[in-house]
Formats: structure tokens, sequence, C-alpha cells
């Protein structure tokens, strides 16, 4: 009796306890959310934080879940137990399924009380708890959290209202957290979760979706089923949005998008019958159901052609086309923006997935393209409306006009009776809306110059269909806005118009010239491109004429049009493009008409127009960033065609840029400009030094360059001689330093010849070295400085052309490797030393020129140009120095970041590579947690989505693998004469550190089986290193498969392994690993046929034949 009187006095006091954290909870909730007060909310925040990192939080979610005042106990809780999931230490797999079953408990008995946002947050919950623990077995075989996913299918109904919204609510979220890899441990798991959940429920769902939707279909009062049926369609679309293959392709690139619907789907989709019941749907439904069920639409149509057979195709595809028409018939619910871009995305998936051939065959073709011409002319004349909607409808006209040479039916397309006339409402809608730009302010479309070139790439070809027409349609308009803005105001509202009219013209002559390239030769598209280019040159000089020099440092040039510069380099760039070409030998008409208009008889004259034009705007417009870029750019592209440089080289403005690339001459070479300014002197001297040494043929000539560089050799003995003599403006010396390094950089960028080469070194050595060293020292915190001079160590590097492979007798290579060692280990043991940065700014302070060095390093190792032998030879510890400074930069930047840094990850693998290939000692004396470190790093490289990723890291780990192979198994030491002894740091670490070869063979072998693998070749390499040094975590890896396979396909699995070590040997030579690689071919051909239930044993093969 006492028992139970003190047991019941325990649970009073547990009671009263919870109830006071209960209230406490409560009121750290409310005040996160509803004080207005800052520091409360902050505190509040702190409270709840303390509160979650407790053991005891499980159990508080749970009943603040229950019990917490509605909204903010349960949102709290739900919000905080997502985060928790991720932590593999913080909720064992027992309470997962407890919670998992809670929360589902609580979204039965209270979804309809709580507000929407607090269920989907729990439901949210549900789906994460579910999709983590989706393939775990308990000890009966079942797997229990996949249990409720059958019942709740089963729930959907059109009646039961609550219930069903409910259960169509957890499966989109479902859904869509399969579809994430958001809270897995790897992609490898997320993977296998994925496809497994793929095969056993997606299809029955989306099933259930369309028997719903067809039996809506029927009811005569829909307006009762409104919310399910939202709901359902909901559903239906992430269905089909569902990442069937494992590619993470991204759904805005409209080019290659396809839907990869497993084999078992086509009974789904081959009748054509889910389209038209969508068709039916829109038709039927409200305006707000429309831009859902379009969104199905564009995923019907992007459904991979490979489902069908010829014939089911075609049915499929007349089924659109019909659908598609009916939507133009009844074009009243396409006035909402959203319905109106999925349907555009819909007309361009029509031919991104079916032929043109196919697309003729079909019965409705001819009113459908009708239609459609005319609702992309109104839609590209309401500029207004959904402007970005309008690429994809540019993208069906642009595909039907290039795949017109590759039919072979008589039957009409009628593409050259539609096309014109949606050029025309282009040209015109865009040159009327000027006014409304001038008038009103709005925002002018041309400024949007990455939408432009988008759409310019779809138009080139369509306006090759009536070229005439077009053309006199803009030399109309040129000629009608020229004399206004060539003689009117520049205040008046009239030359305003006309100047904003003529940049458009000018513009839209620049995509037509350049439509050349999209068609045959033709002379008179060619003399009509010549008119147009005589009308533009020589409103161009006139308006060069008119310039006036800056009236201040940072301003654009008086009676100076940026947009009109734009459109000037535009027209330019393709002129290149279209007719500056190597291979073209004849000459073209286009000169007929320059010559009778400008005198311009044939390339070399253009050339030098071209050059004039180059000149001025680096003269007037050298602050104005967009124009310098364009002008360099279009400079360099000159400067790399063997035949036009040297018909440059003999321009006199080019010699008058070869000899005066002053500060004098051009602003942009000073001090005084911008940093961004500054980063286009790299391409200038790029453009002048190849003008140079193509042009005059300059090999060895020492003093044709000595001449060429002197203005950069008097700039580093100014540097020197300030850096000797201080006092000097910090903030000019650091200028001139970056200017000079981008300036070298550029030169060296073109010398790719080895005469040309050690011409620049023997310039550069010693002096230039000790000012990059001296600058590294002085501002290791200044990116802006010490990032230009890692980027020229890194040209200075690269072993292009074999322009490194110097004579037997110079010791240049040597040198070079010595001050680029001396310069990073300087600069690494400076830049460690600072402070640390906000987290915001610690890639661009630190990590990013960590991910430099990484590449300069690499480039010295597999440039085969250093015989780092003769270092250790001579006592040299450059190479010593700089591979710790590696292993230090490596350690710096944090293990769970470094995948995000993308550039840095990639530099660092290609660096390991090269490291383990030339440098094995150097990482087998490691520290082994160093290495333990360096191998989670290759892991994690190797599971990695980047092809040259995946291949450096796996190269990196059979490099180690062989390595340790070989030392585990010797009996005797053995060392080669003057290599470096090897070191026991390696060995260490896998004996401290088990499970790095475990979890490495586990996720490999899992990759392998049951993922998308884009590298099997470079994968199978390291991969029996690890069974032959892990043969009993292999084993027990295989018993875990076989166990997770249902009892029929387990002997299949058995069958499959034994075959995988079928022949193999038990070492690591390049032969076994070769025989090694084809059973791994063969074992996952064996394995997706298991999966699949198509697997034969060969054994049986052989029987029946």
């Amino acid at each position: 009796m006492r028992r139970e009187e003190e047991r019941a006095a325990r649970l009073s006091t547990s009671r009263i306890m919870a109830d006071e954290e209960l209230e406490v909870l409560n009121r750290f909730c409310k005040e996160l959310y509803e004080s207005v007060n800052q520091e409360a909310r902050l505190q509040a925040e702190r409270n709840l934080q303390e509160w979650s990192n407790s053991p005891e939080w499980l159990r508080l979610s749970t009943m603040l879940l229950e019990r917490g005042n509605v909204p903010y106990g349960p949102l709290v809780a739900s919000n905080t137990l997502l985060k928790l999931l991720s932590n593999k230490t913080s909720i064992n797999t027992e309470q997962r399924l407890e919670l998992s079953r809670f929360v589902l408990n609580q979204l039965g008995m209270r979804a309809q009380s709580l507000p929407p946002y607090v269920v989907t947050s729990l439901c949210q919950l549900f789906c994460r708890v579910t999709k983590i623990e989706w393939i775990h077995m308990d000890e009966s075989q079942q797997f229990p959290f996949k249990e409720p996913i059958e019942s709740i299918i089963k729930s959907i109904s059109l009646e039961n209202s609550a219930e069903s919204l409910l259960a169509l609510q957890i499966l989109s979220l479902l859904i869509a957290e399969m579809n994430s890899a958001v809270g897995m441990e790897s992609i490898t798991k997320h993977r296998k979760t994925s496809s497994t959940f793929r095969d056993a429920y997606l299809f029955s769902i989306y099933e259930s979706t369309v028997s719903h939707l067809k039996d809506a279909a029927t009811k005569s009062n829909l307006q009762s089923y409104y919310p399910v049926l939202m709901a359902l369609l909901d559903l239906n679309l992430n269905c089909l949005l569902f990442d069937f293959i494992g590619s993470l392709a991204d759904e805005t690139s409209e080019d290659n998008y396809n839907v990869q619907v497993p084999t078992v789907w086509r009974s789904a989709f081959t009748d054509g019958t889910v389209i038209k019941l969508m068709t039916q749907l829109y038709i039927t439904l409200p305006e707000k159901f429309t831009e859902k069920i379009m969104g199905i639409l564009v995923q019907l149509a992007s459904i991979r052609r490979t489902l069908f057979n010829g014939g089911e195709r075609q049915t499929y595809l007349e089924e659109l086309v019909v659908g598609t028409k009916m939507i133009m018939d009844n074009p009243g619910k396409l006035s909402d923006q959203g319905t109106f871009h999925e349907f555009c995305r819909l007309v361009a998936r029509l031919k991104a997935n079916f032929q043109l051939c196919e697309l003729i065959k079909v019965e409705e073709y001819k009113p459908m393209i009708r239609l459609l011409a005319e609702f992309t002319v109104q839609s590209l004349r309401m500029v207004d409306f959904s402007p970005n909607s309008t690429y994809y409808l540019l993208c069906f006209w642009h595909r039907m006009v290039t795949s017109v040479p590759y039919i072979r039916t008589q039957d009409e397309h009628q593409l050259e009776v539609y096309c014109p006339e949606i050029v025309s409402a282009f040209v015109e809608s865009r040159i009327a809306y000027v006014e409304k730009v001038v008038t009103e302010g709005v925002d002018d479309p041309i400024d949007d110059h990455g939408s432009l070139l988008q759409i310019f790439e779809q138009i080139i070809s369509i306006i090759r269909c009536d070229y005439e027409k077009t053309y006199r349609l803009l030399i109309a308009h040129f000629d009608e806005n020229a004399p206004i803005y060539q003689n009117g105001n520049d205040n008046d509202v009239s030359t305003r118009i006309a100047h904003g009219r003529l940049v458009w013209v000018v513009t839209l002559m620049g995509t037509a010239i350049f439509g050349k390239s999209t068609s045959s030769n033709n002379d008179e598209h060619d003399k009509m491109d010549g008119e147009m280019l005589s009308r533009v040159i020589r409103l161009m000089q006139l308006n060069d004429s008119r310039l006036e020099f800056p009236s201040s440092h940072n301003a654009d040039p008086g009676r100076g049009s940026v947009r009109m510069e734009y459109a000037f380099m535009h027209v330019l760039e393709n002129f290149r493009r279209g007719y500056i070409m190597d291979q073209v030998c004849r000459t073209s008409a286009i000169y007929e008409k320059l010559q009778q208009q400008l005198n311009i008889a044939d390339e070399s004259d253009i050339l030098g127009v071209i050059v004039q034009k180059i000149i001025t705007n680096l003269k007037f417009w050298a602050t104005n960033e967009r124009i310098l870029e364009l002008t360099l750019a279009l400079l360099k592209d000159l400067s790399l065609g063997y035949t036009a440089v040297r018909k440059l080289f003999r321009l006199p403005d080019i010699q008058l840029l070869l000899n005066n690339h002053t500060s004098e001459h051009f602003s942009f070479l000073g001090t005084g400009t911008s940093l961004r300014s500054m980063k286009f002197r790299t391409t200038f001297y790029e453009a002048l030094t190849r003008l140079l040494t193509t042009g005059e043929d300059l090999n060895d000539d020492d003093e044709v360059f000595t001449r060429f560089i002197a203005p950069l050799n008097q700039t580093m003995r100014q540097i020197v001689d300030a850096f000797n003599s201080g006092g000097v403006d910090q903030t000019q010396l650091q200028c001139a330093i970056i200017g000079m390094c981008r300036d070298v950089r550029g030169i060296a960028t073109a010398c790719t010849t080895k005469g040309l080469y050690q011409i620049l070194f023997d310039w550069l050595y010693p002096e230039m070295f000790e000012v990059m060293q001296k600058a590294m020292e002085t501002w290791p915190e200044k990116a802006e400085v010490t990032t230009p001079i890692l980027r020229f160590l890194g040209e200075l590097c690269q072993n292009r052309q074999q322009r490194l492979k110097f004579e037997m007798t110079s010791c240049s290579a040597v040198l070079l490797f010595r001050e680029v060692s001396k310069i990073i280990v300087a600069y690494g043991n400076r830049l460690l030393a600072l402070a640390e940065v906000p987290k915001d700014d610690v890639y661009r302070l630190r990590f990013k020129n960590m991910g430099i060095c990484f590449f300069i390093l690499k480039s010295c190792l597999v440039g085969a140009y250093v015989p780092f032998g003769v270092f250790r030879l001579y006592g040299d510890t450059s190479l010593q120095d700089s591979l710790d400074m590696f292993v230090k930069f490596f350690l710096a930047i944090p293990e769970a970041d470094f995948p995000s840094y993308t550039k840095i990850s990639t530099s660092y693998y290609h660096l390991l590579e090269a490291v383990c290939t030339d440098c094995m000692p150097f990482v087998s004396r490691l520290d082994p947690n160093v290495f333990a470190a360096i191998l989670r790093s290759v892991q994690s490289g190797v599971m990695s989505i980047d092809p040259t990723v995946i291949t450096s890291a796996c190269s990196s780990l059979d490099l180690i693998l062989n390595f340790l192979y070989k030392k585990l198994t010797r009996s005797l030491g053995s060392s080669s004469v003057g290599i470096e002894p090897d070191g026991d740091g390696c060995i260490m670490a896998v004996k401290n550190h088990p499970d790095l070869l475990s979890e490495l063979l586990s996720a490999t072998m899992s990759a392998l089986m049951f993922g998308e693998v884009k590298c099997q070749w470079s994968m199978s390499r390291p991969l029996l290193g690890l069974i032959l040094l892990q043969e009993e975590c292999y084993t027990s890896f295989k018993t875990e498969v076989f166990a997770q396979q249902p009892p029929e396909k387990r002997d299949h699995f058995r069958m499959a392994f034994d075959s995988l070590m079928d022949g193999i040997e038990r070492n690591l030579t390049v032969k076994n690993k070769d025989a090694f690689t084809q059973n791994l071919a063969k074992f996952r051909r064996d394995i997706v046929e298991i999966v699949k239930g198509d697997y034969v044993p060969s054994s049986t093969l052989n029987s029946m034949v």
C-alpha cells in the first residue's frame, strides 16, 4: 500500500513538473512570435535553443505537440524536431518510429482544428522521419516506416473531404521530401531511398490521382469538390516532377529536359487519355486551377520519347496538338500570367520533344499552327505582359525553322507564311514601345541584356525565313528615325524617341547580320547585310565625332549614349562572327555595298574601321565597365584568328596601340581607375601580345619584345623604388601592383612558345618576384592585392603548349618553382596568423586565395618541367614547404563547408591526385588525424556529382590504397635509390580510424549497385583495393544486402556477388584491376536486372543453348 502511495506521489510530482515545464515553454514560444520587443524575442530564441540541446527535448517536444498552446507550441516543436532529425545521434530509430506514429495520430485527430501552416509543418515532420528511415528493416523483416503509406493512399476519396485533403497533403509533401537529399546522411542513401519509394508507391499514387480526377470530371456539380481537386492536381504534378533517375536535373533548363518515367508507367500514357482528361478539366474548372493543370500538361508533353513506339508516339502527339488547339480556341483563361507562362512552356515542349515531320502528320496541324502564329503575334505585341514567357514561344518557332532542312515529306509546314509575321510583330512592338519608355518612364526591355541575348539566339533563324521583308522593315525604320536623331535637340521628346528606336533598329540589324551563320551562302542576303552595315557605320562615325572628353574622372563622355554604344558593339561583334573567319576564302558580296557606300573594299578596310572604333572607346569610355568589357572582348576575339591578326598587324592604328599602351594615352591603364575596371587590362595585354607575336612572327626576338614591355618595365622600377624608399601612398602602390600583375598576366597568357616564355621569365626574374613577395608579406589581408598576384603566378606555372620545357642547361624551371614556393609559404604563414573574419567574407578574404594556391601547386606538379628530386638532393625545402602549406590550407577550411566551395574543391582534388602520384612518401608521413581528414574528403569526392571531382578523388584513393596494400603485405622494408623514405602515418590512421575504409567501401558499393554512376571506370579502380583491405567489412556488406532483399531474389544477389570476384587474384596489378573492372560492369548489369525482375542466370542461359 505504501509503495502505491509513493508511486502515486511520484507521478503527481512528475505531472506538476511537466505542467510547469509546459507553461515555461509556451511562454517562450509566445514571446518568440508575438513580442514587439526585439530583445525579448532574441532571449526567447536563446532559451528555446538551450532547451533544444537538452537530452529531454524529445519528451518536451512531444508534450508541446500534444498540449502546447496553439499555434506556437506545436509549430516550434515541429520545426525543432526537423532540425534534430539530421543529427544521427540525437534520436534513435525506435524513437523516430514512435515520433512518426505520434505525429500521424495528432494529425488525424487535430488537423481540422489547427491552423493550415501548423498542419503543413507537422506533415513535413512526418514525411522527413519517414524518408530518413524508409529503408529501415526491423527484426521481423518488416519496414515499419512504410506501413502507413498504403492506408494513406486508400483514404483518398472525393466524398470524405477533410480526411482526403490531409492524405493528399501528406503524400505531396512526401514526394517532395523524397526528391530532396535534405536530412539524409549521404547522397547514396538518398538515391536508394528515392528509388525504392519510386518503385513501390509512386505509380500507385499517380494512378490514384488520375482515377479520382476522372471520377470528378463526370460530376455535374464540381464546386463542392474544389478543395480536393486542387490537392489532387498538386499531387499529380508532384508525381510527374519526381526525379525518376536521380539525375538532380535542373527543371529550369528547357533544352534537354525530359520526364524519365519508368517503362512500367507506359499504360498510363500510351493512349493519350490523360491529356484528354487534363484538357477537359482546363475547360471545365475555373481560372484558379488552370496554372496547375497547364503545369501538368507541360510535364506530359515532356515525357521521354523512348516510352512509346512509333504509332503510340504519333497518337500521343495528336492528343497534345488537339489539346493545345482547344486551349487556344478558349483563350480567356490565358489572361492569367501564370497560366500564360505555363502555356508558352507547353508550346516549346511540342517541338523540343517531337520532330517537325511528326507534327506535320497530325491532322490538326494546319489550324493549330495558324492559331499558334496568331497567338505568338498577339503575345509579342503585349510587351508588358509576362515578357519572359515569350522566349518559349520563340524557342518553338526557332526549332521549327531549323528543322526544315531535315524533313523529307512534301507536306506544307507553312513556316514561310507565319514566320515573317512573327518577326514583324517583334520588331514593330519593340519600336512602338519606345514611346512609352520615354514618356512614361517604364523599363526598356533592351536594358535586360541577358534576356535579350537569349531571345536574339532564337529569333536569328526566324528572321532568315523571309529575309528581304525583314531587311526592308529595318531599313525603313532606320531611315525614318536617323534624321530626327541626327538633327534634333538632345532634350526634345521626339529626339529621345528616335534615339530609343534607333538603338533597337541597330541592335536588330546586328542580330540579322549574324543570321548569316544559320543559313547557306546567298549573295543577295550579303548585299542586304552590306546595306544595313553601311548605315550603322555612318551613324557610328557621326556619333563618335560628337563625343566630348569626360568632364570628370568617373563620368561618361559628353553627348555619348551608352545604349547606342552597346548597339554598335553588338553589330561589330556579330559582323565579326559572321564574316571575319579564317575559313572564308572568297570575297563576300557584302563588300560590294560597303564599297559603294563607304569605300570599304575588303576585309582589311573593315578591320581598320573596327580598330578605329575600339581605340575611340578605349579613349572616351574608359570608365564605363560594360563598354570597356565589350570593346576589349572584340579586340581579343579579333586577335585569335590567324588571318585577321596578320591583316590587323599592318594597320597603322594597331601599330599605334602597340607603341603607346600607357596611361597617358588610355586612362584605364592608370592607377586611378576602379579595381573592377583593372581586371580588363589582362584582356587588353593578352590581345596586344598576340597581335605582336603572331603578326610579327616573333619567337626569340627579344629586342622587339623589350620595346613592347618598356612602359611596364618602367612601372616595375617605380614599384621597386617605392618599396625601397618608403613614404609612398599605400593605396597608389597597391593599385600599381594590381595593375602590373594584371598586365603581365595577359602577356604571359599569350606567350605560348618556349622562346617567348623564356624572354618573359628573364625579364621578370628576380625583381618582379621580389615585388610580389613583399606585397604578399605586407598586405596578406588585402584580397584585392593578393588575388591578382596569385592568379598571375597561376598563369606563369601552367605549362601550356609545353612552353616551360626549357633547355637541359637551363635552371629557369627550378628558379620559377622556388620563387613561387617562397611566395605561397610567406603568404600562407601570414594569412593563417590573421584574425578570423565574418562568415560572409571568409570565402573572399581567405578561402578563395587558398583555392588559387591549390591550382598553382597542381600546375607545378603536373607540368612535368621541374625535377623535384634535386630539391632533396641539395637540401632545398621548397617542395616540402609548399606541400606543408597545402595541408595547412586544407585543414583551415571546415570539412562540412568544403564541398560547397565548388572551385576550391575541384582544385583541391586535382592537387591531391598530383601529390598522391608524385609525393606519396610525403602523404605517408602525415599526422594520422590529418591523413584521416584527407580520407574523409576523398570519400566526399567519390560521392560527388561532379565527374571531374569523382575522377580525381578515385585516382587519389586508388594510389593511397596501392601504397597501403604494399605496405601491409610486403614482409621486408624496401626503398628505392633517391626516393624519400616512407612513413607510417597512414597505417596508424587506418588503425586508429577503422571505420574510414569500411565506410568508403560501403558507400562506393552502394553507389555502384543502386546509383546513377557517371564514372564507373574511375570508381572501379580503388574498389578492388578496398575489398582486399577490408574483407570482413565486404562480407558484412554482402550479408546486409542479402537481408534487405526479398527471399526470392537473395540467391540471384549471391550469384552476382560471386561473379564479381570470379578470376580475381589477391593483388593490385593493373592487369588484375582491368579484370575486376570488366567483372564490375557485368555485376552492375546483373543487379539492375535483378531489381527489375528480368535477371536470368548465365548458367540457365548456357543450359538453354
